[in-house]
């Protein structure tokens, strides 16, 4: 077992990373359950993992009530906010109690805003059951709901009380589900640690196949790297949490002219939006043309987009820059973006002129 602390002060707390920590689940969550029912969050596509959970919690004596949810980034609506904030208000949650997020990125995206704001706040726990979640979004207390104007633009700063991180539910996640969570994973190394990407570069196969070893490596590797960029800088304001959109910025664009659907998920648009962040680099003067290539190389090999085409996205440089301009990132009118002077060397730079972001996305 390895056990990752978040320091946060009063808002510390733990990531537990354990093969099978799901079915021991309750050993974590009892002491949080305050001898009251527990509610879990989770979709559809999860009921497997929800009885198993749950199973774990009868074991312990610790009744559970189960909410589940359409699957898909549509579930993190105004819609379903309402439909999840009633259910709760319904089932009598207190500002003591600890909310189960039993899901992806969309459902601890979801709960952990419902739970900042039932009762003004209460308590939350993540338990992740995709790469993506389990190595970038379970972690910071980042959460949000999407609305029309684009990604994650009405949200708050909740921290969870806990995360349980059992690598052994990606057994049965997709292989493209898999694939778009690799892009959080090599993220890491390409904003501050070369070496790591080169792990990922000799290793990401073993990785999407399945491995244990490399599973475990890279979930534990990851959580560490980000935690302690959110230790640093919990709210982003000193720039050095905001080192973790590195791809976002190209990449929520993307994924708002594709309508925030399945037709590229989260971890796809990033994929492309690093590739995109390393290549206008390089036209630039500001990184190596060497290292865009390798980057683009690497995402290519793996069944990662690289680009706009690769992401089936067909629309020119000014609708992706209209699309950027509802970017949470903007400050007094203007755009930072997440730009790379090499591998492991990622930086904020406020100096971009859009004009040259929609003249590099048409050429």
């Amino acid at each position: 077992m390895t056990t990752i602390p978040v320091a946060l002060g009063s808002r510390s707390y733990d990531v537990v990373i354990e093969a099978g920590v799901l079915a021991r689940s309750a050993e974590w969550l009892k002491p949080l359950s305050r001898g009251r029912r527990m509610a879990i969050v989770t979709d559809e596509n999860v009921l497997p993992h929800l009885a198993t959970l749950q199973a774990s919690l009868t074991t312990a004596g610790v009744e559970s009530e189960a909410i589940v949810l359409p699957p898909g980034e549509g579930t993190k609506s105004w819609a379903m906010l309402e439909q999840l904030t009633d259910r709760l208000l319904d089932l009598g949650i207190e500002r003591g109690d600890h909310v189960v997020a039993l899901g992806g990125g969309v459902i601890g995206d979801l709960v952990g805003f419902a739970c900042s704001i039932v009762k003004r706040g209460c308590g939350f726990v993540q338990i992740p059951t995709t790469l993506l979640a389990q190595v970038d979004s379970s972690v910071g207390g980042k959460t949000a709901i999407n609305s029309r104007a684009g990604k994650n633009l009405v949200g708050a700063f909740h921290q969870p009380a806990l995360v349980l991180i059992d690598p052994d539910v990606l057994d049965t996640l997709p292989l493209r589900h898999v694939r778009a969570g690799y892009a959080e994973v090599v993220k890491y190394g390409l904003i501050d640690d070369p070496a790591f990407f080169d792990w990922c570069e000799a290793n990401a196969p073993a990785l999407l196949a399945g491995d244990p070893a490399a599973r475990a490596y890279a979930i534990g590797h990851s959580v560490a790297a980000k935690a302690r960029i959110v230790a640093e800088d919990e709210r982003e304001t000193t720039g050095k949490r905001a080192l973790l959109n590195l791809g976002h910025t190209f990449g929520h664009a993307l994924e708002a002219e594709a309508g925030f659907s399945d037709s590229l998920l989260h971890g796809e648009g990033v994929a492309a939006g690093m590739a995109l962040a390393f290549g206008f680099s390089a036209a630039r003067g500001l990184a190596p043309a060497a290292d865009a290539e390798r980057v683009a190389a690497h995402l290519r090999a793996i069944g990662l987009p690289d680009g706009v085409a690769a992401a089936g996205i067909e629309a020119d440089g000014e609708t992706l820059v209209a699309h950027m301009l509802h970017d949470k990132k903007m400050d007094a009118g203007k755009l930072p973006f997440l730009l790379a002077r090499r591998i492991g060397g990622t930086y904020l730079d406020t100096s971009v002129n859009l004009a040259d972001v929609r003249a590099f996305l048409d050429a």
